[in-house]
């Protein structure tokens, strides 16, 4: 796995699932975030470092819709399309699923424990559960 920085779209598997975004209707869009939260929440053993990456990237993108987030998305990073109203389910499948990626045993929190980055990296997803438990009275 390529990585190059601690920010949710700072791997080649991110890229990637931001690139699985484009060309597809706003359900499709729908389906694959929901898709990347469930394989993190569903997964009985550990959770693998593809997955835990993927529902981070998710994380921050539906963060990124909401009022007043503090989660802005590159340009570069997100997708080319703008993202389609998110269902408020996708939240808390959201934030469900990185605190899963956040628990001891996940494979992507075990595989920054041996960087100095750990805490840079843990610091970037709780700052996205920050914004997804943010009330939105808006």
């Amino acid at each position: 796995m390529g990585t190059w920085g601690t920010g949710p779209f700072d791997s080649d598997l991110a890229a990637d699932f931001v690139d699985e975004l484009e060309g597809l209707t706003h359900q499709q869009v729908i389906d694959v975030l929901e898709r990347a939260f469930h394989r993190v929440t569903d997964s009985r053993e550990r959770v693998d470092g593809g997955d835990g990456a993927e529902a981070i990237a998710a994380g921050a993108l539906v963060a990124s819709t909401l009022p007043d987030s503090p989660i802005v998305i590159d340009p570069d990073d997100g997708p080319a399309e703008p993202l389609p109203a998110l269902p408020a389910s996708l939240r808390a499948s959201a934030k469900s699923a990185l605190h899963r990626v956040l628990q001891d045993g996940s494979e992507m929190a075990t595989g920054w424990m041996d960087s100095g980055d750990a805490d840079q990296w843990r610091q970037e997803v709780r700052q996205i559960l920050q914004a997804l438990e943010a009330p939105s009275d808006h």
